[in-house]
């Protein structure tokens, strides 16, 4: 009897010792889970994109393009005073995209009236003829206003002012004294072609003396003659003398002398007057 109570109470303890050990083997371990998250997927620096998590758009920029959609926008420089206007394109011809700054200019007609009594300066196989003695003075392009661009600059749109001028079959765009020709996706200012015929002069044209019974007028370069219809594109006469050269004249130097060449003509700086002029060289080839 007494053997059957120690054991009893031999079990009884053992199952006080053993109920505490389970319960703390049952307990979660403090510290970091055994498995973490996986981090979410970024693109590799190598392939140049970016990716926006707002509305799930890609840009591609590793490329240097940008798309910027279907329409299509050609930036403008305004620092070179473009008209950026509407107009009617129903009223412009496509022409000849060929067109250079020298286009149907016959160069300088001679002036019979005046022979020249001074000898000519010879250089290069070439006699460059004169009235007036040489007399170099710097050259300082003249102003003409905001609506005159020189020769070769290029608009992307013209003003609803201008007008279409047909010479031998080609179309050319005329507005306040600049002539224009069709260019890829603009236009490019010309020189003006010799026969187009305007209506009125262009404003702060000057009058310059040809001869004893003809005028011509001036304006940034070009010379017009009075006719039936208006006002005619003439080239410029041997010996004119104008006080003012546009935008794209250009010192050359011919031996000793530093003339002016505007297109196909060459202007001999002089004094007249007490003031820097130019006269309008009459160009021989010597024979040989």
């Amino acid at each position: 009897m007494k053997n059957i109570s120690v054991k009893f109470i031999m079990i009884l303890l053992g199952i006080v010792l053993i109920l505490p050990s389970q319960s703390l083997l049952a307990q979660p371990k403090k510290g970091k889970p055994t498995a973490a998250k996986s981090a979410p997927s970024r693109p590799s620096p190598s392939s140049g994109n970016k990716v926006s998590n707002s509305g799930n758009k890609t840009t591609n920029v590793g490329s240097g393009n940008k798309n910027v959609g279907s329409n299509n926008k050609v930036s403008v420089d305004n620092s070179k005073k473009n008209v950026n206007v509407n107009v009617d394109n129903s009223k412009h011809t496509n022409i000849n995209n060929s067109h250079n700054t020298n286009i149907h200019n016959n160069s300088v007609r001679r002036n019979s009236y005046h022979p020249y009594t001074r000898p000519p300066y010879r250089y290069g196989g070439r006699s460059y003829y004169c009235h007036y003695g040489y007399h170099y003075h710097p050259y300082h392009p003249f102003y003409w206003g905001p609506m005159w661009h020189p020769w070769g600059f290029f608009i992307a749109t013209l003003a609803t002012t201008a007008i279409i001028i047909s010479v031998e079959n080609q179309h050319y765009h005329y507005d306040q004294g600049v002539y224009y020709a069709q260019s890829g996706s603009g236009y490019t200012v010309v020189q003006a072609p010799v026969g187009a015929t305007i209506t009125t002069l262009p404003p702060s044209s000057q009058t310059v003396v040809v001869n004893e019974t003809t005028n011509n007028y001036y304006y940034g370069g070009t010379y017009y003659e009075k006719s039936d219809k208006g006002y005619t594109v003439v080239p410029p006469t041997a010996g004119t003398i104008v006080e003012n050269l546009p935008e794209g004249a250009k010192e050359e130097k011919v031996g000793d002398q530093t003339y002016m060449k505007l297109g196909d003509v060459y202007y001999q700086p002089i004094s007249k007057d007490g003031k820097d002029m130019y006269e309008v060289a009459q160009v021989d080839e010597d024979d040989n």
